[in-house]
């Protein structure tokens, strides 16, 4: 199991369609924010968090992995 990596600090501002989405709850994606499976591929025991969109709209998705309403940004990458 690794540790979460922080692949930035600062949030990703990203429009979304309606939709399920799936963030990167680990950091290693590359594909960030969202995940593209290397959580499976690098054994972390991490799984992605499901983003539920209503309509299309702007989010702001945590880049640093210490946001307490992740996946969601609650800018606690200003603290770090």
């Amino acid at each position: 199991m690794t540790k979460t990596v922080a692949p930035r600090n600062a949030p990703y501002l990203v429009e979304l369609g309606a939709g399920d989405h799936w963030w990167c709850s680990c950091g290693l994606s590359k594909r960030q924010p969202f995940c593209d499976g290397t959580h499976e591929e690098e054994n972390t025991g991490m799984k992605p968090i499901k983003v539920e969109i209503p309509k299309r709209q702007e989010v702001s998705l945590c880049g640093c992995r210490k946001s307490k309403s992740a996946p969601f940004c609650d800018e606690t990458h200003k603290l770090l």
